[in-house]
């Protein structure tokens, strides 16, 4: 079994970095990982605490249609060079916790994606070095409202609501290079989306090191590598899970703003 790292916080509030077990107690580490962090003989027991995103960036740089099959359900082909934005911290939301549906979007999508998590401070890098700054990966859903990209010409408000950026459920520092990502609508044995990730047109190396010469990286930040066909509206009630292999599942429900929520105890079934 492969190291799952996670970041957990207590019934008392109290915020962790760690590794997940496979009895799902958590080994508390003193510090994140990626900023030299060493595990403690602290452990969680699995009734002790809920899973939060397992970083929490700085920033998110996004990429769009880096596949050629979600290019062309655009309407667009891939661009020459990598298509970057920005979504705000503030729309990271833990694994199992809603996406929230506002009130004045008219539809919303889901976009499965591989999340690279960076490891140190990138600037200028080089791609041939690029893959000794990312740290790890885990399972992102890039929410979009999907009338607010098509009628402005930048993405901030269609990309940037609270909860918009479902992250986890926890990262882990290697995935093949031909790991299959999938998407799935509530209970449905089909997946709406379905591909490898050595199907995008620039690799995680490729992005973080473009990236790198426009904005430092920080320890921490995630980068999206961008979505695969198949893309659809999600409504309210909805479940939506990602998935990829060699990481795990990624689910989330989407609920109105307003809507009561208590976390499922796991997130990941």
């Amino acid at each position: 079994m492969v190291e799952r790292f996670v970041r957990v916080q207590t019934t008392g509030g109290q915020i962790h970095y760690g590794t997940l077990q496979l009895n799902r107690e958590v080994m508390i580490w003193d510090a994140a990982p990626w900023l030299h962090g060493q595990p403690t003989n602290q452990v969680l027991s699995p009734d002790s605490y809920q899973l939060l995103a397992p970083c929490s960036p700085s920033k998110i740089v996004a990429v769009g249609r880096n596949y050629v099959k979600h290019a062309a359900e655009m309407g667009d082909s891939v661009p020459p060079e990598p298509l970057i934005f920005l979504k705000p911290p503030t729309t990271v939301q833990a694994p199992g916790c809603p996406i929230w549906y506002p009130p004045q979007v008219k539809r919303v999508d889901y976009e499965g994606e591989l999340a690279v998590v960076i490891g140190r401070r990138t600037r200028a890098c080089p791609e041939n070095e690029a893959l000794e700054h990312i740290w790890g990966y885990t399972i992102a859903n890039d929410v979009t409202a999907r009338d607010l990209q098509q009628r402005e010409q930048q993405w901030t408000r269609a990309k940037g609501f609270d909860t918009f950026c479902p992250l986890g459920p926890w990262i882990v520092r290697e995935v093949p290079s031909d790991a299959r990502l999938q998407t799935f609508i509530n209970d449905a044995a089909q997946p709406v989306q379905s591909a490898t990730i050595d199907q995008m047109v620039f690799s995680p190396a490729k992005l973080v090191s473009f990236i790198s010469y426009v904005m430092t990286l920080l320890p921490g930040d995630v980068v999206l590598t961008g979505t695969p066909a198949g893309i659809g509206a999600l409504q309210v009630g909805d479940r939506v899970r990602v998935e990829i292999e060699g990481i795990g599942s990624l689910l989330s429900v989407v609920t109105t703003p307003e809507t009561p929520w208590t976390p499922p105890l796991d997130p990941t079934y």
